[in-house]
């Protein structure tokens, strides 16, 4: 499995990479069969949020280090070097652009988006 991150680079500019996650094979609920499990990551707390149809975020760095696991709806980021990527229901990005001018985002279409955020200590 692969997910996005947006990351800064050593001049501050926030770029798209991937990451790749590694999972063994655990009993993970017995009696239940073993399932593919990765590894686990710290995390600070979780909760949901839902970005209306129409909203836009002009540049602005993530708030904190944070998974966003996309439920519902479509968004579109734009990272400093000037590459857009879209996300829809399914997606999996993780933000770290924490300082710095940041990203841009939007939702595209006219449904919100739901999404999951787990943050992510520093």
């Amino acid at each position: 499995m692969k997910y996005v991150r947006i990351h800064e680079d050593a001049s501050g500019c926030s770029r798209f990479g991937e990451v790749e996650v590694a999972f063994s094979r655990v009993e993970f609920a017995p009696p239940a069969p073993p399932l593919d499990v990765s590894a686990d990551m710290p995390t600070d707390g979780a909760s949901f949020v839902r970005f209306p149809a129409g909203w836009k975020g002009d540049w602005h760095p993530a708030p904190r280090r944070q998974l966003m696991l996309f439920i519902a709806g479509t968004i579109e980021a734009e990272t400093g070097d000037g590459e857009t990527r879209r996300f829809g229901a399914g997606s999996v990005v993780r933000v770290e652009d924490t300082t710095g001018r940041g990203h841009r985002s939007r939702v595209i279409g006219d449904e919100p988006v739901l999404a999951a955020v787990i943050r992510v200590p520093e």
